[in-house]
């Protein structure tokens, strides 16, 4: 049996990454020396007698499946699918006739026979698209397991027995079809201790239980994308094989908090994760590539953690030689294409904070977020597309560089603008009021400016599914700067007497009662949630 060393692309946060672009990370990933390539797809694929499953949301059809999996086999990569058979399904569930096996949140009703009508649909088209017989089967996060329309039908379970139960029944379905299962590993941790935290480890007892329980064609997944501590990873590895001895391992490389890149994060994540995991014999694992709210960041604004990922599995652990080679190879410095991340925290710190989204949607009256806007930062950001600029020629990662150097222009004006607007508006200095109206008028084309480029990096990776989110957000986003310009002129002409929201006090960005005296920005990844306190 082959260990499994791959990359898992998100499929389902919108954008569904086009079929030739598949192909191009098969070509990039094999030469680095991955063998797998997993794509997660919750209702992204064709499943057959279910036209509404994946509706308008850019599935792949059953031929694009075909023709993505004969490719990655000539280029000695298994395709692997990550579907889900027990939550994160909401976006089916948008759907009426989908709502009837819905127990509760995005999670199915188990115990329903249509549950397993419809997972056995899911397998059989698989079966008949992919060659691989492994799939991950997903099963995670999945809190309230049986507290919905299970708890009216049943009464209180064990929640660990209904998963046990469920997970039979998936099993049972996937051994017709030939199929080995892998799954996110937490939902047992969780149940069995109460959280997901190497403080947590299951009791032996209890977990030598569970693990008879288990499935003879299931094996775990230990996900963790958060630690950059080695022990932390030592315990949690050795807690999962206690469950399960043969469990996998899911990394993170972060283009999961926006339009940037967390390549600083993820590098000392991947390099704590690869060494517990070679330390304590996990043969299969991969790294994930999430697109949380919308999908974002360029695929391979991480290629320093792809390239990283894979010279630590050849055993090369000397940072200047890996450099060294990655620039030979890509014809750009390992640390110029880690400017991608100035983006991400202006001092490229390595921190898991995302102001390059939440402060580009930040309302300039209400300032959800002006708590944390720190003097300076506006500069910074101004300082990072000058650096940007200079690697906008490249011949393939250019476009990366285009997207984020046009952002960090937008910040550079717009980080502050909501404090320099209400201290001037409280301080009723109407001559500084008239002055920041050029800044008003500058956002509207660079707003433009970095659509255009976000649509185009966008359409070279992804199909056009799921960019009406964006039109709507960035869309959004100019007529508010608009809206806001023009109450600002007709206030400084006397047409209104106030303006209310710059009225009100500035409160922690955090919801905390007081001020954030610190200034620390923080991880915000929700659009509805920064773009406004009312209701989108």
């Amino acid at each position: 049996m082959k260990n499994h060393f791959g990359v898992m692309i998100d499929c389902s946060r919108n954008a569904v990454m086009k079929p030739a672009y598949v192909k191009h990370m098969t070509d990039l990933l094999s030469e680095l020396g991955y063998n797998t390539l997993m794509l997660y797809i919750e209702d992204t694929y064709e499943v057959d007698d279910n036209p509404y499953f994946g509706h308008w949301r850019g599935r792949y059809t059953r031929e694009e499946l075909k023709e993505m999996d004969r490719y990655a086999q000539s280029k000695g990569m298994e395709l692997i699918p990550c579907i889900q058979t027990l939550a994160h399904l909401g976006r089916l569930f948008r759907w009426q006739t989908y709502r009837q096996i819905n127990d509760i949140d995005d999670i199915l009703l188990v115990g329903d026979e249509r549950v397993y009508e419809l997972i056995d649909k899911m397998f059989s088209s698989l079966s008949q698209s992919l060659t691989t017989r492994t799939v991950n089967i997903g099963m995670d996060e999945a809190h309230h397991l049986g507290l919905g329309k299970y708890l009216d039908q049943h009464g209180y379970c064990d929640r660990v027995q209904i998963l046990l139960a469920h997970l039979n029944r998936v099993s049972e379905i996937a051994k017709k079809y030939g199929f080995k299962l892998i799954m996110w590993g937490d939902m047992f941790y969780r149940l069995l201790n109460g959280g997901y935290d190497a403080l947590s480890a299951p009791d032996p007892e209890q977990a030598k239980k569970i693990s008879a329980q288990i499935p003879d064609n299931v094996h775990l997944i230990y996900w963790d994308y958060y630690s950059q501590e080695k022990s932390h990873y030592d315990a949690m590895i050795r807690g999962h094989q206690m469950l399960d001895p043969n469990t996998w391992f899911a990394g993170g490389f972060w283009t999961w908090g926006g339009f940037t890149p967390f390549n600083y994060f993820s590098l000392g994540a991947t390099k704590a994760a690869v060494t517990s995991c070679n330390e304590h014999g996990v043969s299969d694992m991969f790294f994930t590539m999430w697109g949380d709210n919308g999908s974002e960041c360029p695929r391979l604004g991480v290629l320093p953690c792809i390239f990283y990922a894979s010279m630590l599995r050849k055993g090369v652990t000397e940072e200047a030689e890996i450099k060294k080679a990655f620039e030979e190879k890509y014809q750009i410095a390992f640390d110029d294409f880690m400017l991608l991340s100035l983006g991400e925290t202006p001092n490229g710190t390595g921190e898991v904070k995302n102001p390059d989204k939440y402060m580009l949607y930040n309302d300039p009256f209400i300032g959800i977020f002006d708590s944390i806007a720190r003097e300076g930062d506006s500069e910074l950001y101004r300082k990072a597309a000058e650096k940007l600029a200079l690697h906008e020629t490249h011949p393939t990662f250019g476009y990366f560089f285009t997207t984020q150097r046009l952002l960090c222009e937008i910040l550079a004006d717009k980080y502050d603008l909501g404090v320099r607007t209400r201290a001037a508006y409280v301080n009723q200095d109407k001559h500084a009021l008239t002055a920041l109206l050029e800044v008003y008028d500058r956002l509207p084309a660079e707003i433009e400016a970095f659509y255009r480029a976000f649509c185009h990096q966008w359409d070279l990776e992804n199909k056009p599914n799921g960019f009406d989110a964006q039109d709507i957000r960035i869309g959004g986003l100019l007529m508010r700067i608009r809206h806001c310009r023009e109450r600002l002129q007709d206030y400084l002409e006397g047409k209104i007497e106030s303006i209310p929201e710059l009225e009100e006090p500035v409160l922690d960005s955090n919801g905390i009662d007081g001020t954030n005296l610190k200034k620390q920005p923080l991880y915000a990844n929700w659009w509805n949630g920064d773009i406004s306190v009312n209701a989108i």
